[in-house]
């Protein structure tokens, strides 16, 4: 799950986390989402990195439109549902708008958050881009049977390097999911060496640079490929 650590303390961090919802506004929508604190701990509540990707995304960052879009540690779905509303394109035709080329975005967590995960992007998505978006279970290194190696140009993860002990499976994991083309990334704060060991880890196998960071929040976001292969989205 998109877990990361965390210190309950008092104050109003602590009150946002345990709150039964969090709204934001993205691609001219309001998104609400549940939260569940109590039943799902962390893997169910909005972290900064997803909002500053999401907000990373709004700007252009990388074009969405008609491209293959996974997310792994979901969570809450936030990144996932914003990066399909993006990458909706339309065409007019007799003052009607016909939706066409729009992203095709799978968002995965493990299975003990998945219908969570689902609840909330029902909720957040309009009806004609709900088949845009699939949910699907995925924990990293044992469910790769079920996704095509090298099928998705996009793969974006906020605050999922967290566990040293999973650094292997999540490298595993985008190692099979990654064509020559594949754009991967990645929103976290640094707070311990072990961030920094699996960055390293990381720059072993594919290139990587960062491309944005958020000073108010201390996020980072990270843009890795393959070898030396770049693509401009």
């Amino acid at each position: 799950m998109a877990l990361v650590p965390y210190e309950e303390g008092p104050g109003w961090g602590s009150r946002r986390l345990h709150s039964p919802s969090a709204t934001f506004t993205f691609a001219s929508r309001t998104v609400s989402l549940r939260q569940d604190w109590r039943r799902l701990g962390v893997a169910a509540v909005v972290w900064d990195a997803a909002v500053v990707l999401c907000a990373y995304l709004e700007t252009g960052g990388i074009d969405l439109q008609d491209r293959s879009v996974i997310e792994l540690g979901a969570g809450t779905g936030l990144l996932g549902i914003v990066a399909t509303l993006l990458g909706k394109s339309f065409l007019v035709c007799l003052f009607k708008a016909v939706y066409n080329c729009s992203a095709r975005v799978t968002i995965t967590d493990r299975a003990a958050a998945l219908e969570f995960l689902e609840s909330n992007v029902q909720a957040n998505l309009p009806a004609e881009l709900r088949p845009r978006a699939v949910v699907k279970e995925l924990t990293w290194g044992k469910d790769l049977a079920n996704f095509p190696p090298g099928s998705f140009d996009i793969i974006l993860g906020a605050d999922i390097v967290y566990l040293e002990e999973t650094f292997a499976e999540l490298l595993q994991t985008l190692e099979h999911l990654c064509s020559e083309k594949t754009v991967i990334l990645l929103s976290c704060r640094i707070r311990y060496e072990r961030d920094q060991r699996f960055l390293k880890m990381l720059r072993g196998l594919f290139s990587v640079y960062e491309v944005h960071y958020d000073s108010s929040k201390d996020i980072h976001i990270y843009k890795a490929q393959r070898g030396g292969h770049k693509t401009d989205f």
